[in-house]
Parts: structure tokens; C-alpha cells; sequence
């Protein structure tokens, strides 16, 4: 009050009429004025005499407990896995990673590079894929993980179509090589290959399947034997590289030691029923396209078909040409794009593609296709096309380009009509089409598979994930 008191009269008067306050005696007015903390009141006095507000101590304090927040997560099964792998990388070298479609296999990788970049420096991962979109895919998500869990600077390296690099000057950071441009390295510079090798301090096979092939588990072999502290982490959802060919798939599990850390989420069997029960998966209804053949097959297809791996390309040929099983195809695609807007075919040939394609669009169906022939420009647009968020349906017919490192989530439909006897690939075709809520897909899927000659196909993904058990134990 004090503060008050020596105001001069017409200071007084003016505080007064500021407040709202009235009386004859401007000062007995003010000191009769009751001033609660924080009311109008208390503030316009303050401001009068160019105070600054008290500070609440116990308003501005923080609680006692606070979460800190990450922005790169894992889940815990994804973090137990992770785990995992470290473990036997450093204690075998060699270890397959087996996570299901959907499963945040890359992610859960990702995580793994970074932690070992984290605790080498400087350290070189080098990550071989062998197709461009799995390759893109890898690049973008390393700098999305890095962005959040790295502790320096390092060089994220293209190396696959039309980027090119001096390997001789990587000396940290990552690596993404395309596998058909380091086997090209192998048989034209192997010495420039053996250098990186042995700066490498981390490889990633990514699809790691395929890592027996005589070629890639040539280059494998040739650049993981230059150090004697070998790291070899393979990535695949289908370790193994058939259904009938034991020998086959012991050959994948002996690469790697027979050391595989698998996905596992407490309470379930197999985690493929966790990830359609979250919502990360869509349930899959199965069914068998039948129709009656067109074309005959010879003694001599039916011993080929019996003798390879997997169909002939003959008989796919063959097949491609059938004209009942390509009606049948086209009427079925038909009734689809009245319950699905985005559907993915997988064809017998290059040629069956196109013709599905045009067919589609001849009977009012926008109908694309894609193949190994078509140019990276135009493929990058009919993609962008497919994936936009137009109600019209679309339909996407290819031939052994979008198996893996294709991400369209609002697929809801896909059309098996290639023929196969190998489960990897049949797997990595339905993967297309399976995208659950969580992950921007559907609640359900429908899987349709051509039958032909015998060969229906498989019907259960939660069956493939577990097939390859036995060659590993």
C-alpha cells in the first residue's frame, strides 16, 4: 500500500478509473481495493506501474515423471528380434533374419545398421538388392532411421542403374548396391571389390533367399572372405528356396551356418496370426480359378515340369497363349473391379501382360502393364498412376517386376496367374495384396490363383511362414 500512498493525486485518480473503482477519496478507494493473485484486477495494477507478472513456481514445474519419446520405434517383438541378430552376428558372422510380409522386416533391419554404425566408426554397411524399388526402398528408410538414432554424419551411397560411385573413397556410412551391378564389378574390377570388402564391417543380403544362387553366393563368399571378423545379415520372410527340393533349401540354411533369428510374438504360435489379428495383415480369402485348357501339353512339357524347379518358360509360353484360360482370366477380372479398386495381376509372360493390359482397356478397364521391358520413366509413372487416391478401379498387369519392393496398400485383390512351384515366389506375389489396416491397407484381401495342370498353388501364408522349419533346426 506503501506504492500506493506515493502517487501523486491525479496518478490516483487515473489507477481508479483503470480498475473500475469508484470514490471520493481516489487513495481510501485503492486501499479499500482487495487485489487476488492473477485476478483482472491484480494484472492491470501491475501494468500500471510496468511490473512484471509473478511467476507461478508450481504451475510452470515439470511432473516427476515424463516419457521421453522416440521417433523411430520398435515394437517389442521387432526389438527382441533385433536383439537377437546382434547376438548372432557377433557370435556366428552369418545370421538369416526371418520375418513375415508386413512384419517391419526393413524397419527392424534398419535398426540393426544403426546400432552397428553407431558403435563403428568409421564403418561401412553395405546392403545388395537386387531390384531398383527394393534398393530405393532401403536408401530412404536408412536416412529416415538414421535422421533419429545416428550419432554423426555419414554417406548414404546409390549404387545400382544409372548411379554410380568411386567405391575407393566410401569409407563411411552406407551403401546400397544393386546385385546385378556388383556382380558386374566382380567379373570386371574385382579388385576394386576385394578394397571395399575389406572395409565393409557389415553386410545385408536383403531377399536373402536367393543368396545361394550360384552368382550372388559367389560374390557373397568373395566379399565376406576378406575379413576375418565376417558380418553376413540375410533378410527374408521365405528362408528357403522351394516346397519340394530339400536339398534345395538345406543349401540356404548350411550359408548361413543354419544360424536364423525368426520373429516371434509371445502368446502366439505364429506371428503371422498376431500380425492379421492387429490389423497389420489383412485376412486372406483363397480361391481357385479352374478352367478347361485350350492348349495340350506334350510328354515332353509334363517331364520338364516334373524335372525343374519351377515352370518351364515354355509352358508359361505356352499358357500365355491359351485363349479359354485368358477369357477365364478377363471374366474374373471383371467381376473383381466391382468389389476391389485396385487389383494386381501377375502374368505368365512379357506378352501376356500386354495383352491382358489391353484387353482390360479395350472393355473399359484401365488396364497398365509392366514388365522387365518397360523403361524406368514410364514404369515410375504407371506406378504413381496405380497408387493415387482416384476411386476408379485400376488394374495392374506385370510380369516379374513388382514381386518384392512394391508398395501399393490399397491392393486389395490379386490374380495369381502365373503358375508356380516355388512358395517363395508365390509368397512375395500374395505379399502384394495384403496390406492390413495398420499399414494404410484393408481388413481383407482375396487372393484368386489360376489353376493349371495339377498346380493349385498354396492357400495359407501362416503355413508358409513356418515351412522351412525342419532345414534349419
Amino acid at each position: 500500500m506503501l506504492l500506493l500512498e506515493l502517487l501523486r493525486p491525479e496518478e490516483a485518480a487515473l489507477l481508479t478509473q483503470a480498475l473500475g473503482i469508484e470514490g471520493a477519496n481516489a487513495y481510501q478507494a485503492l486501499e479499500a481495493t482487495k487485489f487476488t493473485r492473477n485476478s483482472e484486477r491484480a494484472n492491470t495494477l501491475l501494468n500500471f506501474f510496468g511490473l512484471f507478472h509473478p511467476v507461478d513456481e508450481e504451475q510452470d514445474k515439470l511432473p516427476a515423471t515424463q516419457k521421453g519419446r522416440a521417433n523411430y520405434t520398435l515394437f517389442k517383438h521387432q526389438r527382441l528380434a533385433a536383439r537377437r541378430t546382434i547376438f548372432n552376428l557377433l557370435k556366428n558372422g552369418r545370421v538369416l533374419l526371418h520375418m513375415p510380409t508386413g512384419s517391419g522386416k526393413t524397419r527392424t533391419a534398419m535398426n540393426i545398421a544403426c546400432d552397428h554404425l553407431r558403435s563403428t566408426e568409421p564403418g561401412i554397411v553395405v546392403w545388395f538388392a537386387y531390384s531398383e524399388e527394393l534398393c530405393e526402398q532401403a536408401a530412404s528408410e536408412f536416412e529416415k532411421s538414421w535422421l533419429y538414432l545416428g550419432n554423426r554424419e555419414v554417406g548414404v551411397h546409390r549404387y545400382w542403374g544409372s548411379y554410380n560411385q568411386n567405391l575407393e573413397e566410401i569409407r563411411d556410412g552406407i551403401l546400397v548396391a544393386g546385385l546385378a551391378k556388383m556382380v558386374s564389378l566382380l567379373k570386371n574390377a574385382p579388385f576394386i571389390l576385394s578394397q571395399l570388402g575389406s572395409r565393409t564391417t557389415l553386410l545385408i543380403m536383403d531377399e536373402a533367399h536367393q543368396a545361394v544362387a550360384p552368382t550372388y553366393s559367389l560374390l557373397l563368399d568373395a566379399f565376406c572372405s576378406l575379413r576375418k571378423d565376417e558380418r553376413l545379415l540375410g533378410l527374408s520372410a521365405t528362408p528357403g528356396r522351394t516346397w519340394n527340393d530339400v536339398g534345395a533349401d538345406e543349401g540356404l540354411a548350411n550359408f548361413f551356418g543354419k544360424c536364423k533369428v525368426t520373429l516371434e510374438v509371445e502368446g502366439y504360435d505364429n506371428p503371422v496370426e498376431y500380425l492379421i489379428e492387429e490389423g497389420y495383415l489383412a485376412k486372406a480369402n483363397f480361391e481357385q480359378l479352374h478352367y478347361t485348357p485350350g492348349v495340350e501339353m506334350t510328354t515332353k512339357d509334363i517331364q520338364a515340369l516334373s524335372e525343374k524347379l519351377d515352370v518351364p518358360e515354355a509352358i508359361l509360353g505356352k499358357l500365355a497363349v491359351d485363349e479359354a484360360r485368358n477369357l477365364a482370366i478377363l471374366n474374373k477380372i471383371e467381376e473383381m473391379v466391382q468389389r476391389h479398386n485396385r487389383i494386381i495381376v501377375f502374368a505368365s509372360t512379357v506378352g501376356h501382360a500386354e495383352l491382358l493390359a489391353t484387353v482390360l482397356r479395350a472393355r473399359g478397364i484401365k488396364g497398365s502393364a509392366i514388365t522387365g521391358q518397360t523403361s524406368s520413366a514410364l514404369r515410375n509413372s504407371i506406378i504413381a498412376d496405380y497408387k493415387d487416391d482416384s476411386a476408379d478401379p485400376k488394374v495392374l498387369c506385370n510380369y516379374g517386376v513388382l514381386t518384392t519392393g512394391f508398395d501399393a496398400p490399397r491392393t486389395s485383390a490379386a490374380i495369381i496367374a502365373r503358375p508356380t512351384k516355388s512358395l517363395v515366389l508365390y509368397s512375395q506375389m500374395i505379399g502384394r495384396a495384403i496390406r492390413g489396416k495398420q499399414a494404410g491397407g484393408n481388413e481383407e484381401a482375396e487372393i484368386v490363383t489360376v489353376v493349371d495342370f495339377k498346380l493349385p498353388g498354396f492357400n495359407s501364408i501362416k503355413n508358409a511362414f513356418a515351412n522351412w522349419e525342419d532345414v534349419w533346426a
